[in-house]
């Protein structure tokens, strides 16, 4: 969290990824997940944020962090005038909770 905190997101990263192989909860892996996707967020890499978000809810549905963070990247999306991608993102997440 420490490399998070500084701004060393790849040192983050890595640290992140190991955590992931090490830990065995769900939960405790939401979490993980969950970061990951706050990294790819600074870092403007919105796809692949959403991706570790989706996973993060798939393990935690009660994350109302991630839910939030989604709903922030797809309205940016929108005012940047991409709606298509927008779209197929919220698409993304009606086939989740189907």
């Amino acid at each position: 969290m420490s490399a998070q905190s500084e701004g060393n997101y790849a040192e983050a990263l890595q640290n992140y990824y190991e955590a992931m192989r090490l830990e065995i909860d769900s939960y405790d892996r939401s979490y993980i997940l969950y970061n990951i996707g706050l990294i790819h967020t600074s870092n403007g890499e919105h796809t692949k944020a959403l991706e570790y978000y989706f996973r993060a809810v798939e393990r935690n549905p009660f994350l109302p962090q991630a839910f939030n963070n989604m709903a922030v990247i797809c309205h940016y999306a929108i005012r940047q005038g991409d709606s298509e991608i927008a779209e197929a993102w919220f698409d993304q997440a009606a086939e989740y909770w189907k």
